[in-house]
């Protein structure tokens, strides 16, 4: 190519810079609205005070806030996720206070649970059987359960494995299960129900019923269950029960700093994949993390105990105060009638997944595992007639929280639907466990002696310090200073209550 030609196309090259509307297509202006939603101002007021940046960036006082505010915010998410856990451990740790803690030591409360045991809403009218088995210890694990039992598996994160009774394989008379640990790979003898959880702290939530009596429920029990390694199969260890009635121990995860250590402990122990990744990082990123010491220092130490006192007032908050509209509408007992009573599971869903089985619920998850435990399906169905279903009341008909130095008033129409029985028991706000007052057994209900009926045959209960006059069998005390709440329980529901045909009154402030 000759000079002349390149100079003729530098020339033109020129001319088209010079007339872009000519040779080149228009850019537009970026505006300056989108500018602005795209950019961080110097200065930014905010909840946690004032962020400064220099044309964007971060000065460091201000990384420093955000850190701070960052790390709160996963220790607030890590305690209302990591509850589960928390609270299974809590149950274990508390069996092992009492001294079960081999296998075939199991604590029963064979003369029912009363007050003194810090356990979350335990009623007072059925025998707790409660095992807890050590897989990473023991193995594979045999249980024989008795005929007529109630209860379910449930792993080391609470997850339901297992039904025991009617809704379990041995369609409630009684067989052997066979508990392997996670990735067991050996043979699997037959003869057994077979149940793979994912984790190796397995703890067994039983119930006998008490309709025979409690001397025959209890002889039931220390007759025919048994508990032992399958490797110890043809020469098991006696049964040890320990009686936890009347005994003052506590099964109820932390709502302090501790809790975080407790969380950590089940990390350690427990399998990689007994949780999905985004949850193992959550945990992760305050310092909890399988195969490493969970040591934070002094700005975390700070900043978890922070967290937990924010992460305790939000669970709680969900749990007096559910957001009914939208998510949470299916935890109301009685929709559409500005009732207080509530259920445990919200639409009656055990595995809190929402409508489509796939969405996680997670202030329906937290409605349960802060106030209950045992997780089963066969909880949430109810079948006319068979086991009990139970509506719970935190709040009076006007909204307010229960106070323990005023008088209340509940009416309860004729005919409470049960086929067996009724009770109405009551709990402390603190520990959520039955409250502590001169009643030992803080129950009241078809079976209190002397209960008193008006003339329709409909009963009123009063909740105060003193008993009102002529009403003292139909009185459960309170405590001034102390908070409570109650839960209905019917026990063999039938079709009146689960149609929801009949319907209690609110607690209400008596005149």
């Amino acid at each position: 190519m000759n000079k002349s030609r390149v100079a003729i196309g530098l020339k033109l090259a020129l001319a088209c810079v010079a007339a872009q509307a000519i040779c080149l297509p228009a850019v537009a202006q970026v505006s300056d609205e989108v500018l602005a939603s795209i950019s961080t101002p110097d200065q930014v007021q905010t909840s946690i005070g004032t962020l400064k940046f220099l044309d964007g960036a971060p000065l460091p006082e201000t990384a420093e806030m955000a850190y701070d505010y960052l790390d709160t915010m996963r220790g607030v998410d890590a305690f209302l996720k990591g509850m589960p856990g928390a609270s299974l451990q809590g149950l274990i740790k508390g069996a092992h206070s009492l001294g079960a803690v081999e296998s075939n030591q199991v604590v029963i409360f064979d003369k029912l649970m009363d007050s003194q045991s810090l356990f979350l809403t335990g009623n007072t009218s059925t025998v707790y059987v409660l095992p807890n088995l050590d897989l990473k210890r023991d193995g594979p694990t045999v249980l024989e359960a008795p005929a007529g039992m109630l209860g379910a598996f449930n792993d080391a994160w609470f997850r339901y494995v297992q039904d025991v009774g009617p809704a379990g394989p041995d369609k409630g008379k009684g067989g052997k299960y066979l508990i392997l640990p996670p990735g067991y790979e050996g043979e699997v003898p037959k003869g057994y129900f077979v149940v793979k959880p994912k984790t190796y702290d397995l703890w067994v939530f039983m119930r006998a019923s008490v309709a025979k009596g409690l001397e025959a429920a209890v002889k039931n029990v220390k007759d025919n269950l048994r508990i032992y390694p399958l490797a110890k199969k043809d020469n098991p260890p006696k049964m040890e029960f320990i009686s936890g009635s009347g005994k003052g121990f506590n099964t109820i995860h932390a709502n302090d700093y501790s809790f975080y250590e407790h969380l950590n402990e089940v990390i350690q122990k427990e399998p990689l994949d007994m949780l999905d990744p985004e949850t193992r990082g959550l945990f992760a990123s305050i310092g909890i993390e399988k195969g490493k010491p969970f040591a934070p220092d002094a700005r975390m130490q700070k900043i978890l105990t922070d967290s937990v006192a924010i992460a305790n007032a939000a669970a709680r908050s969900i749990l007096w105060y559910p957001r009914i509209e939208g998510t949470m509408q299916g935890i109301e007992v009685y929709p559409g009638h500005n009732s207080a009573w509530m259920m445990g599971w919200v639409d009656k869903n055990v595995f809190f997944n929402g409508e489509d089985g796939k969405t996680m619920n997670a202030d329906a998850r937290v409605t349960f595992h802060y106030p209950y435990t045992a997780v089963t399906p066969a909880m949430a169905v109810s079948v006319p007639g068979v086991g009990s279903d139970y509506g719970i009341a935190y709040l009076d008909s006007n909204k307010q929280p229960l106070d323990g130095s005023k008088t209340y008033k509940l009416h309860l129409p004729p005919n409470p639907p049960a086929k067996d029985f009724w009770a109405l028991t009551m709990y402390d706000n603190q520990t959520r466990s039955q409250l502590q007052t001169s009643q030992k057994f803080p129950t009241v209900g078809s079976q209190t002696k002397g209960i008193k009926q008006n003339e329709d045959g409909s009963y009123d209960i009063y909740f105060s310090p003193k008993p009102p006059k002529g009403y003292e069998n139909n009185w459960l005390a309170t405590v001034p200073g102390k908070g409570w709440f109650v839960a209905l329980r019917m026990y063999g529901p039938l079709e009146a209550w689960i149609e929801k045909t009949w319907r209690p009154g609110e607690i209400e402030l008596a005149e």
